[in-house]
């Protein structure tokens, strides 16, 4: 069996470390570079990097933070952000990034993940969907979840993953930040349609809720943010209460 995995993820604004609820109400967290060394040291499997506001201003991630994060680092990581072309991505590995998310780009010209995937390979591109329900079915959001799509959700990560994208990261904007557990149904769902990893995203406030979304939702992953900035649950606290629930992790 494939151990699961614990992913921070680090919103980057201005250089720094910020979290929100509901991606807006944006707080300070921290510096990015000492963050991502204190979540290697504790035992995280990998990190994600964000940088929230890049499609919004339109400009690029910030690849000398991204050289700063490498040497840093022994476990991979995910940088996201701003990447629109073939060339944004070479960069971001170039500096030493492992895998890059791409979000609004990909939405908008689906195309991006076909051109990504044929020149470095699937098993460095993740998919980064951010989904809300309206009440009738569940729609992608873009643009750091301030434009809602006429995607479907399910359509969206099928699509992607036809593609070449090979992982998915998936946010439940509904449940972001608010700590009452992750979307199980959805995670479940999307797990059931494609056949690469699923990172879960949005909702953790507890241990129990990575357990439920492991054993219920099928996650490959589980991302969380605040609970980690701000010290309410430590990665090693959490990795021995989920294998004392014959989860399999890293220890």
């Amino acid at each position: 069996m494939l151990t699961k995995r614990i992913v921070p993820c680090l919103d980057i604004k201005d250089g720094q470390t910020v979290k929100g609820v509901n991606f807006i109400n944006l707080r300070h967290a921290g510096d990015p570079v000492e963050l991502g060394a204190k979540y290697a040291e504790q035992g995280a499997d990998e990190l994600v990097f964000l940088d929230i506001t890049a499609t919004v201003e339109n400009r690029s991630t910030f690849a000398i933070l991204v050289k700063e994060i490498a040497a840093t680092l022994n476990i991979p990581f995910t940088v996201g952000g701003g990447i629109r072309t073939v060339k944004d991505v070479e960069i971001l590995l170039n500096a030493g990034a492992d895998k890059i998310s791409v979000n609004s780009a990909a939405v908008k010209n689906p195309r991006l993940i076909s051109d990504l995937e044929k020149e470095f390979g699937s098993q460095c591109i993740v998919l980064a969907v951010d989904t809300r329900y309206d009440g009738n079915q569940d729609i992608v959001y873009v643009h750091g979840g301030r434009i809602a799509t006429e995607r479907k959700t399910m359509d969206w990560v099928k699509e992607a993953v036809d593609r070449g994208a090979g992982e998915i990261l998936l946010t439940s904007m509904d449940h972001d930040g608010v700590k009452t557990g992750f979307a199980i149904d959805i995670t479940r769902k999307v797990t059931e349609i494609v056949n690469v990893p699923v990172i879960a995203s949005g909702g953790a406030g507890n241990c129990q809720h990575f357990y439920d979304v492991f054993e219920n939702g099928n996650a490959d992953a589980a991302l969380a943010a605040s609970i980690f900035h701000f010290g309410e649950i430590l990665i090693p606290d959490l990795k021995q209460f989920l294998k004392e629930k014959n989860i399999e992790v890293r220890l």
